[in-house]
């Protein structure tokens, strides 16, 4: 077996279906069942088997993505160590971030910090905090950042504090809401808890579901054409928004903020890709 062998595996066992494994690692069906084959042959086992709509593993099979997992993974690690004994700081980082940020902030980031480190490439994995927590768990990147409180056991430093606003296209009363269209969006659970949190502090009654939208710029489209009420974290909106906005805070007058979090394992600060970016966003607190 080899590394294309174990990227075969992990990708089909992902994606549960030959087809889409196959569009994923640039290669035919054909091409790929005979991979499949060729391994079965080699170690007198059957990995998968067909089932309507897809595949699934045999136990032998599922050994083998656990395998296959472990040796990317130890891959990984020996082409990071090899670089990093050049004393250069070159070679790829592997980054998980939360999708508002991603979005909002570390275009400029990476950026700027390429002009200044340009051998260093990014594999670079977005999505909700909840998944770069799973990211970060599993040793699948180097360092994440996470908007929200997660518990973890290695180094965890606060970037951005941002404050959660109530937005509307109109001038509206703060006490009123319960009694105005409210447009929701999907989002982890974090800020979710958040919300409902300040939203139980203030009101009795629950808001006025109008609107659950997949995404916040959706959202916020949908307020900027006076449909409803929303409230999102202060990084999305913009002045060129034209919207009204309402910094949370409790009945106590304590403010409602949402923080971002840089989160690794000590044992990453190994490599200079690492300890230089993370040395980069410290002392460029305000990109």
């Amino acid at each position: 077996m080899d590394e294309k062998d174990w990227v075969a595996i992990k990708t089909l066992y992902e994606e549960k279906n030959i087809s889409r494994a196959s569009e994923r690692l640039f290669v035919s069906q054909p091409a790929l069942t005979y991979r499949i084959k060729n391994l079965e042959n080699e170690l007198g086992i059957q990995l998968i088997y067909k089932v309507r709509g897809g595949i699934e593993f045999t136990s032998e099979g599922l050994y083998l993505v656990n395998y296959s997992e472990e040796m990317i993974k130890k891959l990984q690690q020996t082409k990071d160590n090899i670089l990093n004994m050049r004393n250069e700081v070159r070679g790829t980082l592997r980054i998980g971030v939360s999708s508002n940020f991603a979005q909002y902030k570390l275009p400029k980031i990476l950026k700027k910090f390429s002009s200044e480190y340009p051998d260093v490439q990014f594999n670079v994995n977005t999505g909700w905090s909840t998944s770069v927590m799973n990211l970060l768990n599993s040793s699948s990147v180097h360092l994440g950042i996470l908007r929200g409180n997660y518990d973890w056991y290695g180094v965890k430093t606060m970037l951005h504090e941002e404050r959660l606003c109530l937005i509307s296209k109109r001038e509206i009363d703060i006490n009123n809401l319960p009694q105005l269209p409210f447009i929701q969006y999907q989002t982890d659970s974090s800020l979710k808890n958040i919300i409902n949190s300040w939203w139980h502090n203030r009101f009795s009654e629950p808001p006025l579901v109008t609107m659950e939208t997949d995404r916040q710029e959706t959202c916020k489209e949908m307020v900027k054409n006076d449909l409803g009420i929303a409230i999102l974290p202060e990084i999305c909106l913009q002045p060129s928004d034209n919207l009204y906005t309402y910094g949370l805070t409790y009945k106590n007058g304590e403010k409602v903020y949402r923080n971002t979090w840089l989160m690794y394992n000590n044992d990453a600060l190994q490599l200079s890709t690492v300890r230089a970016f993370i040395d980069f966003l410290n002392q460029n607190p305000k990109i």
